[in-house]
């Protein structure tokens, strides 16, 4: 089993200041080491680790980790896509096989950026790498969203976390909407993770959870999702084997061929480990 979306870094407050006072229990290091007990314990045999920092030092740190530690079976790195000298840049990090794709935290910019005809050539220029591309948005940026992955055919895109539906406040249909459209673009792929965040970290119900899954698997089918934790960040809420089982509990209802796409073989396909 893989799981598609981890995190590592060594904790800096002032670059790593979206880490908020509210979330301590993350203030602190994460390696792949911390994950070594929880991975034992649910057969979970390896990860693709997700950028946390928007820098090209950002790769380099991983790409260290992953030298040190078999667990990490793919990167999702980091790459100024606006940069005059993208092609340049894409052609050095192809010597790393490593990383799969990339990603820029999309959650953080507007509308005008996503859309952006500079920002859509950057991403046009994935393909002739054969890269893939984590979209990380919130729900109420998904319009864009879809605006954006329709100008770019051809091109593996991943939606990060569900697209960030409103968890909490169980206020669900513009989100269920726009998923269904994105959905019926077949070069996009979601993710099931980071539901944690977008709950009520301590009072969330399984229900409020599964209300999101139902959405999703509807939309994007078995074959289009695959399994990830959102680790360490999903800690604000619970521990990692928590997610998991909640996971499994949910997707019990598939056939033993359609958990094995969700849980191993579409993060294979899509990010080629």
């Amino acid at each position: 089993m893989i799981d598609t979306h981890v995190h590592f870094w060594n904790f800096d407050p002032v670059r790593d200041n979206w880490i908020s006072d509210d979330m301590k229990i993350i203030r602190k290091d994460f390696s792949p080491e911390n994950l070594t007990d929880p991975y034992n314990q649910l057969h979970i045999t390896g990860c693709i680790a997700v950028q946390a920092s928007q820098s090209e030092d950002e790769n380099h740190f991983l790409l260290k980790l992953a030298a040190q530690n078999e667990i990490i079976k793919g990167i999702v790195g980091w790459v100024d896509l606006l940069n005059p000298n993208l092609d340049e840049r894409l052609n050095y990090w192809q010597n790393h096989k490593i990383i799969k794709g990339w990603r820029h935290v999309l959650q953080a910019e507007n509308r005008d950026f996503m859309l952006n005809p500079a920002f859509i050539a950057g991403v046009k220029q994935l393909k002739k790498y054969n890269y893939t591309y984590d979209l990380l948005c919130y729900h109420n940026q998904l319009e864009a969203i879809i605006q954006m992955v329709d100008q770019i055919p051809n091109q593996p895109f991943v939606l990060d976390h569900c697209g960030k539906p409103d968890v909490k406040s169980q206020d669900l249909k513009t989100w269920t909407e726009n998923i269904k459209t994105l959905a019926a673009n077949p070069n996009v792929q979601c993710k099931v993770s980071g539901l944690l965040a977008e709950a009520d970290w301590q009072n969330w119900t399984e229900k409020e959870l599964f209300n999101c899954f139902d959405v999703i698997f509807e939309a994007f089918g078995p074959e289009r999702v695959m399994y990830g934790s959102d680790w360490p960040v999903m800690l604000i809420s619970r521990p990692y084997e928590d997610w998991f089982n909640l996971v499994t509990k949910y997707t019990a209802r598939f056939s033993e061929a359609e958990r094995k796409l969700i849980f191993t073989d579409n993060a294979k396909a899509f990010y080629g480990v």
